[in-house]
């Protein structure tokens, strides 16, 4: 590819994959490729401050077209309209990227977010065993899975499968797997029956069987993940089913975490972090993404030279433990979707219809001190 961004004396790379979970397979997109860094946000960004870790590393932005959670090895025929060819994509790309400096790479860090958060889950192996056939074993491949630790969880509300809105994520990814002949590590695929590969797409099932290490974004209360369950938070006040409802996939979701080393979880309402540009000021347990991240490199970096612990003070394992939605004060600012006004976490709970008297009851706390623990963040 033209034009790759390369950041000088920097022998590390970041390959990151875009995508939309919920992008209809019938709808194909076409995309010029832009590979230089300096257009980037966040972890693409080639600005110390806003990206003050991986700034200087050679960048590489793969959009995202193929509509298969980068799992695709199907092409076009006479049978099949169109091709779904992501896997094989990222493995071309590997092959160019090696003439073009990664091979002298120390690190490659494949990084994704959404269905391109699925696809480093899904790829990241499979990329470390094609550089070792290369050649290429001194090179250290970690991934980075962004808002793609998606729960094969029952819906709130059933609805039939017509479209990758309405369907179950097991049901869309069945069926998807089919459609775009989807290929699954190896390691993962015998853990289960023939023909049940699609349980490889889903985080918690796959990441027991990686090689490479890999760290985990996920805000606790992800958008995507409710809109596949059929919570819809249109600015109407929730019934209270849904609001215990979305409190339990809260708990589901950090349960998934627990045994996940590096592992970043903020309980907050949103989708995809890693390449917006205020991706610096959310916070868990007071330590930033950024610096998560930084202490993760450092770690592998401690433990490949001696065997050493995590370091201290440097923590990697940053799950929130409050219960709601925005609990966390450094979540990204919700709007008023009428007004367009920005709402605090108490604003928000209250335009959502939450009884905050039934709330503190339920906390054994009384209502005052309860709002006083949300507007402080604790």
């Amino acid at each position: 590819p033209e034009g790759a961004g390369t950041g000088q004396g920097s022998r590390r790379g970041v390959t990151v994959l875009a995508g939309t979970w919920s992008l209809p397979p019938t709808v194909i997109w076409t995309f010029l490729v832009s590979l230089c860094p300096s257009a980037g946000t966040g972890i693409l960004s080639s600005q110390p401050e806003e990206n003050p870790h991986w700034w200087n590393a050679n960048m590489v932005f793969i959009p995202y077209c193929s509509s298969d959670v980068w799992s695709g090895a199907s092409s076009k025929s006479e049978k099949n309209e169109y091709a779904f060819m992501g896997a094989l994509i990222i493995q071309e790309v590997i092959k160019e990227l090696v003439g073009k400096g990664l091979s002298t790479a120390k690190v490659l860090l494949l990084a994704g977010s959404s269905a391109g958060g699925t696809g480093v889950l899904l790829n990241v192996d499979r990329v470390a065993e094609q550089l070792e056939e290369m050649g290429y074993q001194g090179i250290q491949v970690r991934g980075l899975a962004d808002s793609g630790w998606f729960l094969d969880n029952k819906q709130y509300r059933r609805t039939d499968c017509i479209d990758t809105i309405t369907c179950a994520p097991t049901e869309a990814i069945r069926r998807g797997i089919r459609y775009w002949n989807g290929v699954v590590p190896e390691r993962c695929k015998l853990q289960f029956k023939e023909g049940e590969e699609w349980n490889c797409f889903f985080g918690y099932k796959i990441y027991p069987t990686l090689r490479c290490p890999v760290f985990v974004v996920q805000w606790l209360f992800d958008e995507a993940q409710l809109t596949v369950d059929n919570v819809h938070l249109t600015g109407q006040p929730v019934q209270e089913g849904q609001w215990l409802y979305i409190q339990n996939l809260g708990r589901e979701l950090r349960n998934t975490l627990k045994d996940v080393t590096a592992s970043f979880a903020p309980a907050c309402l949103s989708h995809e972090i890693i390449t917006r540009n205020h991706w610096t000021d959310i916070q868990v347990k007071g330590t930033s993404l950024p610096r998560a991240l930084h202490c993760w490199d450092r770690s592998l970096h401690e433990s490949n030279r001696n065997g050493k612990a995590p370091l201290k003070g440097c923590p990697i394992h940053l799950i929130d433990s409050c219960p709601w939605p925005h609990c966390n004060p450094s979540c990204p600012t919700i709007r008023d979707q009428f007004t367009g006004q920005e709402m605090n976490v108490i604003q928000f709970l209250m335009h959502m219809g939450f009884d905050v008297q039934k709330m503190a009851q339920q906390q054994g706390l009384e209502p005052s001190k309860l709002l006083g623990m949300l507007s402080s963040g604790n």
